[in-house]
């Protein structure tokens, strides 16, 4: 849980040079260095709760919820901080929603989290549950009132659309971060528009006259990373017969978008943090460092507290890119949403009113509600172009059948015609940039290659 929608005007002013670095191993460094909260979307209208700690070094210790999630360890980050060396960081989160009720999920802690006295992975919470945390006990008490959050008029920020309670607080929180040069961390599943997220942050804000660049730190690999984000000089490695300008150079004066973050090797990770600490950089086979101009933008689909208790992510990193953390909410737990969507990828996919009209009628937006979405929002786009591909062509004079062409055959033909029109004009705006191509189309890159192999083109 970070700021309610009250409280982002004061986090608005909060710089990310409050947050020190610490490393993994000295809890009193991160004490010190982690100074201010970092921002979440705010939850819908929910019931408030207290959270008391029973037992251990911080007994007595009390706090009442502000929103819709709580975070419960012993890093300063945490809404409800416990001082236990045998309570994880980052130990678990406490989500309320508005239906459902209370539950606690555990973030992968290094001692687990008990709820009246069964080790669980998630599980609801009733008033009195006690959740043992190490050697601490802490009992949950709902309260009688609910916390009342200010609405979040905005339905739209760049091309992301929505008009859930959770969608427009998400893009309320994007509209006051986007202006300021705070580093923003994107988290969220696989397809939630993380990537259109970013580009829309780096769009609104003072840099947008800038590059926007984008490196997958997942799709690389790790041997390749650093000289993809840091560049080398000539001669550095066998093979570099010429100097390399990385990301971060290419990136100046505009935003550096690193997707999928939690991926990245833990032997790079000092390298980028001292990168986003000092704003310099020293190129593979160089012994100077220089000065970089940038904003950093970064995403994951895997939470980033739970890779820090498991010791493969920095603690002293993630506070470094979680300055204002925003969470991108599942297409499932927005179906409301589906009709906002559709309409705007269909006008994304340049599609005829007439031909959209089917694919805004209630049957069969009823049909989408029913389906389950494990890809989000780049499913939902993939399924739609595939209807509109596959959709029975207009009404015509009936054909002899030596005239008709066989249904393979003809699917395959309009499918290969779609696919070579996309990448052609897809690499007409991305020219010999294949990361952002692929980001750009929702896609793995590795699978954009295949793409362009299957079609016989060139990705330069």
């Amino acid at each position: 849980m970070g700021a309610t929608m009250g409280e982002v005007d004061a986090l608005v002013k909060t710089s990310e040079d409050q947050v020190g670095p610490a490393a993994p191993a000295d809890r009193a460094d991160e004490t010190r260095a982690a100074a201010a909260p970092a921002w979440t979307a705010a939850a819908e209208s929910v019931e408030r709760f207290i959270l008391t700690v029973l037992d251990g070094p911080s007994a007595g210790l009390s706090r009442s919820s502000a929103g819709g999630r709580c975070s419960i360890g012993s890093h300063p980050l945490n809404q409800l901080v416990i001082d236990d060396p045998t309570v994880s960081r980052f130990h678990c989160e406490i989500r309320v929603d508005p239906s459902a009720g209370a539950r606690v999920v555990d973030l992968r802690s290094k001692n687990g989290t008990l709820v009246d006295g069964v080790r669980i992975c998630e599980a609801f919470l009733r008033a009195g549950s006690r959740l043992q945390l190490g050697s601490a006990t802490v009992r949950f008490d709902s309260a009688t009132e609910r916390d009342p959050l200010p609405p979040a008029p905005a339905t739209r920020f760049g091309s992301l659309v929505g008009t859930s309670r959770a969608m427009r607080d998400a893009i309320a929180v994007l509209e006051r971060a986007a202006p300021s040069e705070a580093t923003i961390l994107l988290e969220g599943e696989t397809g939630t528009g993380k990537g259109r997220a970013a580009e829309a942050i780096h769009r609104a804000g003072a840099r947008r006259d800038g590059p926007f660049v984008v490196v997958d730190c997942g799709a690389i690999p790790a041997n390749l990373l650093e000289t993809e984000l840091f560049g080398h000089e000539k001669g550095a490695f066998t093979g570099a017969e010429a100097r390399r300008v990385g990301a971060f150079e290419e990136a100046s004066g505009g935003t550096l978008f690193l997707d999928e973050i939690g991926e990245m090797a833990s032997d790079l990770q000092p390298k980028l943090l001292r990168a986003i600490e000092n704003r310099e950089i020293r190129r593979v086979g160089s012994n100077r460092y220089q000065p970089v101009n940038l904003r950093f933008v970064a995403a994951t689909n895997r939470d980033l507290r739970a890779e820090v208790n498991a010791g493969r992510f920095r603690s002293d990193l993630y506070y470094r890119l979680a300055v204002v953390r925003v969470t991108l909410p599942p297409l499932r737990e927005r179906p409301e949403d589906l009709p906002a969507l559709v309409g705007a990828l269909l006008e994304q996919l340049g599609v005829a009113p007439a031909a959209a009209a089917s694919l805004l009628q209630p049957d069969f937006l009823d049909e989408l509600r029913r389906a389950g979405w494990p890809g989000n929002v780049r499913e939902l786009r993939n399924h739609l172009e595939a209807r509109l591909v596959l959709a029975p062509p207009d009404p015509r004079p009936a054909a002899s059948q030596a005239e008709t062409t066989a249904y393979v055959e003809a699917r395959r033909a309009a499918l290969a015609a779609f696919e070579r029109q996309y990448l052609d004009e897809l690499m007409r705006r991305f020219p010999g940039k294949v990361a952002q191509a692929a980001h750009a189309a929702g896609i793995d890159r590795v699978y954009l290659y295949r793409l362009l192999k299957r079609q016989g083109m060139r990705s330069s």
